[in-house]
């Protein structure tokens, strides 16, 4: 399952996430997203999760955990979609 993490410190590492997402069970990936022009993070980030129910626990517990006096943000990611400016026009 991949799972988006928001509100992160700046300076949270992938490492860190990592560490703490671990206790709850196997990660197959994180990533933290980076501002294309500085390099530095944007403060949000993914982290996979092959087995629902490990990532369904993560999910529940980290939800709303503060790191660093920031509460974190964490739900099930939702792949973009595609939307079509002419459905829109009525």
């Amino acid at each position: 399952m991949n799972i988006f993490v928001g509100n992160l410190p700046f300076r949270m590492s992938a490492y860190e996430i990592e560490r703490l997402f671990s206790a709850y069970g196997i990660i197959s990936s994180v990533r933290v997203i980076l501002d294309r022009h500085t390099g530095r993070s944007r403060g949000f980030g993914f982290v996979d999760m092959p087995d629902y129910h490990e990532a369904r626990e993560a999910i529940s517990i980290l939800n709303g955990y503060e790191i660093q006096g920031r509460p974190i943000s964490v739900n099930s990611a939702h792949s973009r979609e595609y939307h079509d400016p002419q459905s829109l026009a009525g």
